[in-house]
């Protein structure tokens, strides 16, 4: 045995209990409503693809909206159909074959967001709606569980509350994840930077839950007050689409984090709860 080998043994493995019953039973229903609430929620959005802030939505008198936050859409150039995404009535950038101007089976779908990313793939608002309001519900409930286990027990301030510890040494994991060092011998708990990420997420879950029922016409009635908080029904509406941008986002980089950092690991702890964490192995003394 060389003396690089006698000198660094293996780390050693041991496995720890990481996620309870209730946390990994709501992780996998929050995964399940997401996607069919952005999917739905796009085919919503396609009804009518312009957001605006304020109280209510803008035209001129060619029922051409104006003044939108974004707006998404088609144009003619030169006799070709261009797909486009207006910024803020600033900017435009061409997105043709995706936003705006898709296409399908060969046909030409104008179109805020392709078919392929809606429930239903075909325009229908009224099914979309349906699917849309189902989700929410099974949602805010499953939300509400999570919601009072976490505040209930040790899982919110464990894991969830970046500790003094972890602030001090906020520099170095944000090194470490730059060099996908994703874990330190020995730790099992959530880093300072997945903590703050979380917290993120759920302030943005919480937000997308207010904004939405903001926009329901029976929810108005029964609190007028609540679309005043974001300053009218259409800034709700683009608050909304904002923080669904986050969660998408957020799931995203989620994904390749649990891809590069140790697939098997991370889905078996979401599935059985446990966790394995490499340790340091002990130093021998060297024999006389």
């Amino acid at each position: 045995m060389s003396e690089a080998a006698m000198a660094s043994p293996a780390p050693q493995k041991r496995k720890v209990y990481r996620h309870a019953l209730v946390v990994r039973v709501t992780h996998w229903i929050n995964a399940l409503c997401i996607v069919f609430l952005v999917m739905s929620g796009l085919q919503i959005f396609n009804a009518h693809p312009h957001l605006y802030w304020g109280e209510t939505s803008t035209f001129n008198q060619n029922d051409v909206p104006v003044d939108t936050v974004l707006s998404m859409g088609s144009r003619t150039v030169e006799g070709e159909r261009q797909g486009v995404v207006r910024l803020f009535n600033e900017w435009t950038i061409v997105t043709t074959g995706f936003l705006g101007l898709s296409y399908a089976n060969g046909e030409e779908r104008r179109q805020g967001f392709p078919q392929w990313m809606t429930i239903p793939s075909t325009r229908d608002l009224a099914t979309g709606r349906l699917w849309h309001f189902l989700f929410a519900w099974i949602f805010v409930i499953n939300g509400f569980v999570y919601l009072l286990y976490g505040l209930g027990g040790r899982h919110f301030w464990r894991d969830l509350v970046p500790s003094r510890d972890q602030w001090r040494s906020f520099g170095r994991t944000v090194l470490d994840h730059l060099r996908f060092r994703f874990h330190r011998p020995g730790d099992s708990r959530y880093n300072i930077i997945q903590k703050l990420s979380y917290l993120v997420v759920i302030i943005a879950l919480i937000l997308i839950v207010m904004t939405g029922l903001s926009m329901s016409p029976g929810i108005n009635a029964a609190a007028p007050w609540l679309p005043d908080l974001f300053g009218g029904r259409q800034s709700a509406r683009t608050i909304h689409f904002i923080c669904m941008l986050v969660i998408v986002l957020f799931t995203l980089v989620h994904i390749v984090l649990v891809l590069v950092s140790g697939v098997w690991n991370n889905i078996r702890s979401m599935i059985t709860g446990r966790y394995v964490v490499r340790e340091e192995a002990p130093h021998e003394p060297p024999s006389a």
